[in-house]
Formats: C-alpha cells, sequence, structure tokens
C-alpha cells in the first residue's frame, strides 16, 4: 500500500496524489455509479460542498465554518455551506508532484470564552516545498522538505507565519495527519519520506542499526510538540537529543489517519505497507511501528520497491529500542492485501446512533468503504470476529461484515463536526459529505 497521495495516479490520471500501491482503478469502488451508501439504512450521506480540487484534510474554524486543504496549496474555506470565492491562502511554494503538496491542517483554540465561533485562533499547515539555499553568490541544490506553520486566524485572514517544523521531505510518504489534544500539544505523523536522494535505509527511526546508521531526523513517526515546535517536558520518550525528543512513535512507514479515543485519550493509527502489511495500531508513548523490519505480522524482505513479505513474525529481533525505551507491538488489524488505508476516526458522537458512540471508522482505497469497529472492554483491541477472528484481513471480502459505508470513492480525511455528524472528504470527487441520519431535521446549504 504505497502513500495514499500516488495512488491516485492510478485512480484518476489527471490527479497527481495519494498511494501507488493500489491495484486498478476498476476495484476502486464498490458503487461508482450509485454513490455513497449506507448498511445502516437509517443513515443518508448529504453534500455539504463540491467544486474541490484533491481536497487532503478538513477542520472546523467554527460550527458550519469549514477550512479544507487542496493537493496544489490552497486552502479554501467553506461557510454555511458555500466556498468563499477567494481561496484563504495559496501557498504558491507547494510541490505537487507524487506524495507531495498541500497534506494535512489543524486548527488550534486559544481562548475558553464560552462561544467557539469567537474564540482566537491558531490555524496549522503542513506542506511539502522545495527551499532554496544559499551559500555566498551561489545557489545550491533546491531542498525538498516538510514544513509545519503555524498562522494566526484573524479578521479572517491567516497571519504572523511562524515555522514550527522543518523536516526532510522525499516524492513519497510524507504523512501529513495532524491531531491536538486536550493539553494543546500537536501530533504529526510523518512518513519514512522516501526518495533517491535520501539514505533512508540508514535512519534508526526507520530500525536500521550500526556503525552506519543515522540518527532521527524526523521522518518515520508521530511526532509530538508543543505549541511552537519544542519537545513536550524535560525528557524526550526516547531520548533527549533534538530531534529524537519530539517522537511519540516511530517505525512508521507512512499513514494518513490516526485519532485519539474519547474515552481513552490513547492514540490510534492507520499505516500503508508496500504491497501487503497495511495496519491499524494502538500506538503507545514510545511505540515502535516496526518499519523496514517488519509490516502487518510479516517480516519484510527485498529493498525499496521491491519489498515483498517474509516470514510471520510477532516481534522481530533486529529492531531499534532505544535503551530500551521503544516498544514494539504488533497490529491490532492487518491486511495481507493491498488495501491503502486513510482516515481514522472515533465517533465521540451519538447523532448517528447510540451503536456507534465511541467506536472506530476507518476507510481504504482499493474499495471505497467505510468500516466500523467496535474495541474491547479495556479499548486495546478491535472486537474481530469470524475470518477476522486471527487480525489478518486475507481479502477485502472477509471485511464484508465491518462495512459501515460504501461509494466514496477515495476518502482523504473524517472527522466530527461541531454539530456532533460525521464529515467525509471524498478526494477524487472533491466533495464534503456530511453523514446523518435520514429522520434528521437539518437544512444543509450546496454550494
Amino acid at each position: 500500500m504505497n502513500n495514499i497521495f500516488n495512488i491516485a495516479i492510478y485512480v484518476v490520471t489527471a490527479t497527481v496524489i495519494l498511494v501507488s500501491h493500489i491495484a486498478t482503478a476498476t476495484q476502486a469502488t464498490e458503487s461508482e455509479s450509485v454513490g455513497p451508501f449506507f448498511t445502516d439504512l437509517n443513515l443518508k450521506a448529504e453534500v455539504v460542498v463540491k467544486g474541490l480540487k484533491s481536497p487532503t484534510s478538513m477542520a472546523f474554524l467554527a460550527s458550519d465554518d469549514i477550512l479544507v486543504s487542496e493537493k496544489e496549496g490552497t486552502l479554501q474555506r467553506i461557510v454555511n455551506g458555500v466556498k468563499i470565492p477567494q481561496p484563504l491562502i495559496d501557498l504558491n511554494v507547494v510541490s505537487k508532484t507524487d506524495n507531495q503538496g498541500f497534506l494535512g491542517i489543524a486548527v488550534l483554540k486559544n481562548s475558553s470564552q464560552a462561544s467557539v465561533d469567537k474564540q482566537l485562533k491558531s490555524v496549522y499547515l503542513y506542506y511539502t516545498a522545495n527551499r532554496k539555499q544559499d551559500e555566498g553568490d551561489m545557489k545550491v541544490n533546491n531542498s525538498l522538505h516538510n514544513f509545519l506553520y503555524k498562522y494566526d486566524y484573524r479578521n479572517n485572514s491567516l497571519l504572523n507565519p511562524k515555522l514550527v517544523l522543518d523536516l526532510p521531505a522525499g516524492p513519497w510518504h510524507n504523512g501529513g495527519k495532524m491531531l491536538i489534544d486536550h493539553s494543546n500539544q500537536i501530533y504529526v505523523i510523518v512518513g519514512e519520506a522516501k526518495g533517491p536522494k535520501l539514505a533512508h535505509e540508514r535512519n534508526k527511526a526507520l530500525n536500521y542499526q550500526g556503525n552506519h546508521s543515522d540518527d532521527p531526523d524526523g521522518r518515520g513517526g508521530v511526532l509530538r510538540i508543543d505549541q511552537n515546535g519544542r519537545q513536550i517536558a524535560n525528557h524526550g520518550l526516547l531520548g533527549d537529543k533534538d530531534p529524537l525528543n519530539k517522537y511519540y512513535a516511530y517505525g512508521i512507514r507512512n499513514s494518513f489517519g490516526m485519532d485519539f479515543d474519547p474515552l481513552t485519550g490513547k492514540l490510534w493509527d492507520t499505516e500503508n505497507g508496500p504491497t501487503f502489511g497495511d495496519e491499524i495500531n494502538l500506538v503507545e508513548p514510545g511505540f515502535n511501528s516496526g518499519w523496514n523490519k517488519v509490516q502487518g505480522i510479516w517480516t519484510v524482505t527485498g529493498e525499496r520497491n521491491n519489498e515483498t513479505p517474509g516470514s510471520v513474525s510477532e516481534k522481530p529481533n533486529d529492531l531499534v529500542i532505544f535503551n530500551g525505551k521503544g516498544k514494539y507491538s504488533s497490529p491490532e488489524l492487518t491486511w495481507g492485501i493491498s488495501a491503502g488505508p486513510t482516515a481514522l476516526k472515533f465517533l465521540s458522537t451519538d447523532k448517528l446512533g447510540k451503536q456507534y458512540e465511541n467506536d472506530m471508522l476507518t476507510t481504504d482505497v482499493d474499495t471505497g468503504r467505510i468500516y466500523h469497529f467496535e474495541l474491547n472492554r479495556n479499548r486495546t483491541s478491535l472486537l474481530l470476529s469470524g475470518p477476522l477472528t486471527d487480525k489478518v484481513a486475507d481479502s477485502h471480502d472477509e471485511l464484508d461484515d465491518v462495512v459501515f459505508a460504501g461509494g466514496f470513492h477515495l476518502v482523504s480525511d473524517l472527522e466530527i463536526g461541531p454539530d456532533g455528524y460525521l464529515y467525509v472528504v471524498a478526494f477524487n470527487e472533491g466533495k464534503i459529505y456530511k453523514v446523518l441520519p435520514k429522520n434528521a431535521n437539518e437544512n444543509i446549504p450546496r454550494s
């Protein structure tokens, strides 16, 4: 499952983004001709906005006020279902090819005023761009970076940009999903940033060790930082050297989905393998996901684009553990095929029905479906039955019993709105949908 943002090379030739691992466009969606459908016939999907260009991520400024990042660098604002004519910002420096682009956004409310709509806010933008390096009078090479910038949102404008993170980037696997927890700590997931100019095979954060191993450089993990990009607490989870002190988790090939369990506060993610071994993981502090030694439950053989599954391994014995501070655990669900999981969201709401409250939703690229998972009593694993009891999906058919919805094609984000309903970002369609009960008294404007 290569990065979600190259898959559109197979699915929509005109839009170069998301994962290169997907099989063919004809396998993408079960019902491309009929649009979204739900296994629960009491639910429906309404279009909130259409006409977006390859939307990658969304966040709420306030009720009925949405920010949407578009892959090629524009940040759109949607108010009451209507797209504002001019983008809130146009990042014309963004690198648009392959898995690069404007990949993630997050909004931080900065005050505790009673009205959410009137709170001061910071907006975080994550994107890939080339930066020219100067050495005297001579321009050196354009170097590719993943940047995280913080802006103040005031008077309907983004002001005072501040660089928060400057990370190595590559043509592939740059991640970009961001979360902000209840303590206003920022979590950003960064892929291995694969590329011919990066010696990713030597990075300790990607489980390479030895005399020629490079120290972690911000790739291949979940970074946890404060509002200005600094480490949390006096000591990092894995070590005190920067940027190792910012790692919350490592050994991650690429990801487009993570969320906090609303009941436990624990972090979960989806992860992309090569042509096998996609994952859903419980991400404890110091979690090592195993890449590039293990993916799913299989050891990895081969290099770069030729990875193949080896033997089944609950825990390989050659992982980097950072003096015992890093901890590997196997996935709570893995795929033995290429699926391309993307968004992950907990339904911290009962607006779709009490039976879904606090359960997990995930999506994949190969089928365009949304899956519904319940968690066990301790909230440490998924409740799986039938062919999934072994925690391995050997085919798409094995997931039929956990299908929540389908027909959304390629989903790049899932969010819960201030109104308690589910919002679905459809990347290829350029739409945002709102999922709600059929009997809900909602008047959804359309642009």
